[in-house]
């Protein structure tokens, strides 16, 4: 995580524009839980010497070092609007390209699909992630001790990631924040999942949102891999948000300063 991993800002955020878009439309979906990911490594005792406390100084010392090293990238962003079918209901894909420490900048380079959810749906919640990470947007995601207390419940296997699991749990009723768990990386200390739900119901005709967010490790840097947004609409169902990030490109044309910002980052996570 570099920038965002954090932050659940512009997925929140995602699900009003979906109920709306849906609400518009009129469509119905059949609820389907295969579409749920769920873990089949055992969850172990969690390690001794381990608090949250630490866990917490550990998050933010880390997630420092790796933004500090980070200078630019760019990726291929894929968004749809589902059913729970599968059905596309809208898809718009381009390249996201940011430059520290806050500017950010989408070019699409193709649509498919209705283009109401686009602009209803899609287009803002795109916005949303520019503006906020221009600091237009002022609100105070991040996980921290100021926002979560954490229960730590053990260990867990992730793919190739080695994990602490944990329930984290708002201090407030805010929906830009979420309650559900956690996977942090016992080595980067860098989140590599989040489960959960707003904090705060998102508006009366949404009966729920449920949220997942994956992240990958690329050179050192943990960036995110593709975020899940499952919203029940009160009389219309339930939706899927979907967010993929594909090829990567870090610090391009960056030169020595990267190098030199690059290596600190390593010798701080060790």
């Amino acid at each position: 995580m570099a920038e965002a991993s954090t932050k659940l800002t512009f997925s929140l955020a995602a699900a009003t524009f979906i109920a709306i878009t849906i609400l518009a439309i009129g469509a119905k979906a059949q609820l389907n839980q295969e579409n749920q990911q769920e873990f089949t490594a055992p969850l172990d005792a969690l390690r001794s010497g381990v608090a949250e406390d630490h866990i917490f100084a550990e998050l933010q010392a880390h997630n420092e070092l790796r933004k500090a090293a980070l200078l630019a990238y760019t990726d291929v962003r894929t968004y749809r609007v589902l059913d729970l079918e599968g059905k596309v209901h809208a898809e718009e894909i381009g390249r996201m390209e940011f430059r520290a420490p806050d500017q950010k900048q989408f070019v699409t380079t193709s649509e498919a699909g209705s283009a109401i959810i686009r602009r209803m749906a899609l287009n803002p919640l795109i916005s949303s992630e520019i503006e906020a990470a221009a600091g237009k947007e002022h609100h105070d995601s991040a996980i921290s001790a100021d926002n979560y207390s954490l229960k730590l419940l053990g260990e867990q296997q992730v793919g190739p990631y080695r994990c602490f699991v944990a329930q984290a749990v708002p201090k407030r009723s805010d929906k830009y924040l979420f309650a559900g768990k956690l996977w942090i990386d016992v080595d980067d200390y860098a989140v590599v999942r989040i489960e959960g739900h707003p904090a705060k119901k998102l508006s009366f005709w949404i009966q729920r949102a449920d949220i997942i967010r994956q992240y990958q490790k690329i050179d050192g840097f943990w960036l995110p891999l593709k975020d899940q947004t499952f919203v029940q609409v009160r009389l219309y169902g339930k939706k899927l948000l979907t967010i993929e990030h594909q090829n990567y490109v870090l610090n391009a044309n960056q030169g020595k300063e990267v190098q030199e910002a690059r290596a600190q980052s390593r010798i701080g996570a060790n």
